[in-house]
């Protein structure tokens, strides 16, 4: 272990500048690069796309990386941890199989009827008739996700039957290309929804702290389903009863199961829970790091990161222990305007000089003639602590509003529902 490490992260979004300045931060790197990253990496950046497994095996070959964290979900389910370990490189991440808990909503389903996991009443089909028949038997509210991969935006919530019965049109006709081929249909669960990410070495699970998201695009949680708006750690409906009970009922049983198929989940596994009434269900698996969870998980992690990854790599995950800082943690995303549907790119931006508590993390900027500029739909993180929520967030929104950046779209009350 003790020596110093060549670490390669793979992706440009906010996650990915989370982990690499947590990364930065570890007495045991050497070197770090972030393929292809964004302007909030620029120190460490390699020209490579995420999705270019080949010349991201290539380059970790000639770079002797020691090891190479994987951010997003596409790179995944195309089989990148598949490929680094053939080359005989270290890699944090799923295998392709194991990839298939986020890369198919139907096959995730599979999985947690055969673990016997809580979650909601569920059909997959193929053919929209059908599929209208089920929603006319099961009423509204209910839920439609796309299959396959979506940019986490292939979930629409139907609050009434006609809202539904458009939406089995909308997936299944192209509207999110061979993602919704197959549809999968779900009774609606009322509760809080609660993120929580685990890391797992294929046989046990290390929790992180709980994050509460903010998918929708409006404040009041109104306006379409985005990628998150903003994140704040820990939601005070929280304990470590429930966390116990969710390890023991969910997390544990998925990977006894993902074992047993001769598929074991080593990497993050990120549970999208649902506290109901009669305790937590299982929402969706997600097989990496979130975005925008990521910014407020690695800002509460005391522990260097590093050897964790490492332990998971290596089987050892349970001889890690996790320290977190008792702050609580804000992310306000700033977007483009327009996102998550159209929206411009190139917007010129200033940022503040801001303190040690607070990280300014990027996700769709580039510097281009020594000029920030938006690239993406989410361009900022904004992410501070302190020692109420409140305090968190008042740290976080004058820093937003120090922020040039003309017309960019966000909300304002990220980690008001926690007070």
């Amino acid at each position: 272990m003790g020596y110093s490490k060549r670490v390669l992260i793979v992706g440009n979004g906010g996650r990915e500048h989370a982990l690499a300045w947590k990364v930065a931060q570890s007495p045991e790197l050497e070197r770090l690069f972030v393929a292809p990253g964004n302007a909030g990496t620029i120190l460490w950046n390699v020209a490579i796309s995420a999705n270019d497994i080949g010349g991201l095996v290539e380059f970790a070959l000639n770079e002797r990386i020691d090891l190479t964290v994987v951010g997003p979900e596409d790179p995944l389910s195309l089989g990148i941890v598949d490929a680094f370990q053939e080359a005989g490189l270290r890699i944090f991440g799923p295998t392709q199989a194991a990839a298939m808990l986020e890369g198919s909503k139907s096959f995730a389903k599979t999985i947690m009827e055969g673990a016997k996991i809580p979650t909601a009443e569920w059909q997959v089909f193929e053919d929209s008739d059908q599929a209208k028949n089920y929603i006319k038997s099961l009423g509204a509210p209910c839920v439609l996700k796309a299959d396959g991969l979506a940019a986490g935006k292939g979930v629409i919530v139907a609050q009434d039957l006609e809202t539904a019965l458009q939406a089995v049109d909308e997936i299944m006709e192209g509207g999110f290309g061979s993602a919704g081929k197959k549809l999968v249909i779900e009774e609606f669960l009322e509760g809080q929804e609660v993120s929580l990410l685990c890391f797992c070495d294929g046989v046990s699970a290390l929790p992180m702290v709980p994050v509460q998201d903010h998918k929708r695009a409006l404040e009041g949680d109104l306006g379409l389903n985005t990628g998150g708006m903003g994140t704040y750690s820990p939601p005070p409906i929280w304990s470590s009863e429930l966390e116990a009970d969710v390890l023991r009922d969910l997390v544990e049983p998925t990977l006894r199961v993902m074992q047993e198929r001769g598929t074991p989940f080593s990497g993050v596994l990120f549970l999208g829970l649902m506290l109901t009434q009669k305790g937590p269900k299982l929402l969706e698996y997600n097989v990496r790091f979130g975005d925008p969870e990521t910014q407020v998980v690695m800002k509460r992690l005391k522990s260097d990161l590093l050897p964790v990854l490492w332990a998971c790599t290596e089987g050892r995950l349970a001889e890690v222990e996790l320290d977190w800082k008792e702050e609580v943690a804000v992310c306000v995303v700033m977007a483009a305007q327009g996102y998550p549907l159209t929206y411009s790119k190139g917007v010129p931006i200033r940022l503040p000089e801001v303190r040690d508590e607070a990280v300014i993390f990027h996700a769709g900027t580039q510097i281009s003639g020594g000029q920030l500029l938006s690239s993406g739909g989410r361009v900022l993180g904004i992410t501070a602590d302190g020692k109420t929520l409140q305090e968190a967030r008042e740290k976080a929104y004058s820093i937003v509003e120090q922020i040039e950046f003309p017309k960019a779209h966000y909300r304002r009350d990220i980690g008001v529902k926690g007070l």
